[in-house]
């Protein structure tokens, strides 16, 4: 066989977009059905990630499906290799080296479905997020509702003080906004 012709062909698709915009139920939604196609699949969280389960992924709709917790991208790669179709939630929460991992299995010829935040409370680019939606070979950027005005919503509001990028909450502690409607921090 001519070494242009590629026998299996991975790819890496990422779901992105604010809170509330559907990210973690897609992500469900393709690995289900990967499984009705027969695919070994397998899900992956960071373990920062607790807000309604350590074994399942779980959007806001209580759609759920069982995942594996991990600390590092590195375990991502350790655990994912015997599996067809990977899927990783949460992914702006993991290491820069997850763009390394998933490209290594897409060129083993895995699907690898990676569902994150674009972008954190301030607007601004979210860890690995901008590296893995340029590598992606299919990116859906979802929108959610702003609550303010109805509109489409791709920002994600914090409604509290706190500083850190990194803050685990629900609807008491953020809710999507459409751009105009979004108000970063000021002391930012």
């Amino acid at each position: 066989m001519p070494p242009h012709i590629h026998t299996s062909s991975g790819w890496i698709e990422v779901i992105c977009g604010s809170m509330f915009s559907g990210k973690t139920e897609e992500l469900i939604r393709r690995l289900r059905r990967a499984e009705i196609a027969r695919y070994k699949t397998i899900i992956f969280k960071p373990r920062i990630d607790n807000r309604y389960s350590e074994d399942h992924i779980v959007s806001h709709n209580q759609s759920k499906m069982e995942s594996v917790l991990v600390e590092t991208s590195r375990d991502v790669w350790d655990q994912a290799r015997s599996y067809d179709v990977i899927g990783i939630d949460e992914a702006q929460f993991l290491d820069g080296d997850i763009l390394t991992v998933c490209r290594n299995l897409a060129a083993a010829g895995k699907r690898v479905v990676i569902a994150g935040l674009d972008t954190d409370f301030r607007g601004q680019p979210f860890g690995p997020m901008p590296e893995l939606m340029c590598e992606a070979d299919y990116l859906d950027k979802l929108q959610a509702i702003c609550v303010v005005c109805g509109q489409p919503a791709t920002r994600t509001q914090r409604k509290t003080a706190q500083a850190e990028q990194v803050v685990i909450g629900e609807t008491d502690i953020y809710e999507a906004r459409c751009r105009h409607c979004f108000q970063p921090p000021e002391d930012l």
